[in-house]
């Protein structure tokens, strides 16, 4: 490591821990002012303002966030009271329950907003400062670690990556510890989240017990012992750092952003410059998803110099990220125009057949019933036809948000993708069961749209969409999909839990001209390939043998073929044997009347 890349390294280090340090710099008082700012409904307001009167908050000093919240649910949970007492009693003329209440679905909102208005302190008053000194610098200290790389040999060189305490992985023991406390940690909260019902967290539980019990009995009946992944026998204690670092991110972000309130600010000078309003921990989440994809992908184009294909799709995400994520979404907002990224596609985008956006698209004249049409030609043309032609790489490898972010902040962790058969059936299994539950709660919200029935057959349309965002858009896609990457791959998300792909690749494995052509006779069983397989395809067993490599779960990243030092993998579209590809194994015959695949 030359001098450059110690000081782009310090650097990162120094801005990370001013960036998490920055949470605990100001301090909150509670005014009228800043209430006022926060709450936009007059008759919560003055409750809200009547309620601090009385609990004696206004002017009141807090030390941190973890101060302020809980007393500011305590002055909520006294104005929910007395609005509801005072709609028992009369509601204002021309006013209805629905707008008067205060609903407890509020609180999370009121309390993040009024947080970041009362907040006073270094932080709020420099926000731009400390953008440079966190975010900022933090970008440029890995371009300064990333730069030297480029003066490297072309070529992919392991670099030790089973010895690095940053990408070693874990112990069996560890991973089946922090698999084991996210499920039961994500269900527990998830009654909460739920306020204290336990039908759709118990509905979970026992699906997930059922899919253990079939997996394992599957593997009974078949009398097969899968083979490990490459588990180190000693856990990388940075990559688990490094791990319970971003869940703790995601589990803020998610669910407790009036604790983050201060990077919140920091994104505030940028959210006005491009859509002229302040920004929201969803700005800064897509502000800083969008810089990761920038940077890393810097280090993709230094890794990756020997391969054009790698260099090309590491362009395609970080365009896509750059301009249909984060700037045109953006733009539309200040233009007052429908915002929408107009490459995320259902069931990935599950929102988008729900009732209060399909009313907002139609009701914002043309360019709104365009999106509208745009997202079901999407759906219904755009994915079983281009995937015919191109498998599913054209979107989850060259397009897809999640997949840029994998491919490029995850890349260090691509080898610890488990390869085991065990793996392999949990993941069709989980994989398609969450496209069921994606399929079932659309059709339940498109029911409600054009029946205006929220119950079907004792289902109530609205909490089942709770129910799956919570779940799968922001426990599986979030926490675990990006704070597992230390710790079992960069594809967990893409791999076991995104319903999207699991779409793409039913088109895939039977009725698509993508495959990885394989030659046996060139295979060395270095294992390259199967090492950098970050969808843990076992793509040396397909090699070994000449077979095609032809699997559902394959992104088409290419990474396997750009490893393999004897070329003996290839990424090719034929349409020769597409009725007959799907076969478990086929034979190459040559004869006089030419060659054929035979069983």
């Amino acid at each position: 490591m030359n001098t450059l890349q110690n000081t782009g390294l310090g650097l990162f280090i120094i801005a990370l821990l001013l960036f998490t340090v920055s949470l605990g710099l100001d301090d909150y008082r509670l005014t009228e002012e800043s209430i006022s700012e926060a709450i936009g409904n007059e008759y919560h307001l003055e409750a809200i303002t009547q309620a601090a009167r009385e609990k004696e908050m206004l002017g009141k000093e807090f030390g941190s966030s973890f101060q302020f919240a809980p007393a500011f649910k305590k002055v909520l949970e006294s104005a929910q009271e007395a609005l509801d007492k005072q709609a028992k009693e009369a509601l204002p003329e021309g006013v209805s329950q629905w707008e008067y209440k205060m609903g407890g679905w509020l609180f999370k909102d009121y309390t993040y907003i009024a947080a970041k208005k009362s907040s006073a302190g270094p932080v709020s008053n420099n926000p731009l400062l400390f953008f440079f000194l966190t975010i900022g610098l933090g970008a440029f200290g890995g371009l300064l670690y990333i730069i030297p790389q480029f003066r490297a040999l072309p070529g992919i060189k392991h670099d030790h990556i089973y010895h690095n305490s940053m990408t070693r992985g874990l112990s069996v023991g560890w991973r089946g510890f922090f698999l084991g406390a996210a499920v039961i940690g994500l269900l527990l909260y998830g009654v909460f989240y739920m306020n204290d019902k336990y039908f759709w967290p118990g509905v979970s539980a026992v699906v997930a017990l059922l899919i253990i019990g079939l997996v394992f009995f599957y593997q009974n009946q078949s009398r097969r012992n899968p083979a490990r992944s490459a588990s180190p026998q000693v856990t990388g204690w940075l990559g688990i750092l490094t791990g319970v670092y971003l869940i703790g991110f995601y589990l803020l972000l998610y669910w407790a952003p009036q604790h983050i309130t201060g990077w919140v600010l920091m994104a505030d000078p940028l959210s006005q410059a491009l859509n002229g309003g302040e920004a929201s921990q969803w700005f800064l989440y897509g502000l800083l998803y969008t810089l990761v994809i920038l940077v890393m992908g810097v280090r993709m184009f230094a890794k990756y110099m020997h391969n054009r294909y790698q260099q090309l799709r590491t362009y395609s995400v970080m365009f896509f990220q750059l301009a249909f994520a984060f700037l045109i979404p953006e733009i539309l907002v200040r233009l007052n125009l429908p915002s929408m990224d107009l490459k995320n596609i259902w069931p990935l985008n599950y929102t988008f057949f729900f009732d209060w956006n399909i009313n907002n698209l139609i009701g914002s004249g043309a360019l709104g019933i365009f999106m509208l049409v745009w997202g079901i030609i999407l759906v219904v043309v755009a994915v079983p036809l281009i995937t015919y032609f191109y498998g599913k790489r054209w979107y989850c490898s060259w397009v897809c948000g999640c997949g840029g972010l994998a491919e490029t902040l995850g890349d260090p962790y691509r080898q610890l993708s488990d390869k085991s058969l065990r793996a392999w059936q949990f993941e069709r299994w989980i994989v398609h069961g969450v496209l069921v539950f994606a399929v079932v709660m659309t059709a339940l919200a498109l029911y409600t749209y054009f029946s205006g029935e929220r119950t079907v057959l004792g289902f109530n349309s609205n909490t089942v969409r709770t129910w799956y965002g919570f779940l799968i858009g922001s426990a599986f896609a979030g926490v675990v999909g990006t704070g597992f990457y230390p710790l079992m791959g960069n594809r967990v998300w893409c791999r076991f839990g995104c319903p999207l792909a699991a779409y793409l690749g039913l088109v895939q494995r039977f009725k698509s001209r993508f495959r990885i052509t394989t030659n046996g006779g060139q295979c060395i069983s270095c294992g390259n390939c199967s090492a950098y397989c970050e969808m843990g395809i076992d793509v040396r067993w397909y090699a070994q043998r000449g077979q095609d490599v032809v699997r559902a779960s394959c992104v088409g990243c290419g990474v396997c073929a750009a490893v393999c030092p004897r070329g003996v993998l290839r990424l090719e579209n034929s349409s020769m044997d597409v009725n007959e590809r799907a076969k478990a194994v086929r034979v190459l015959q040559v004869s006089k009347e030419g060659v054929e695949y035979v069983e």
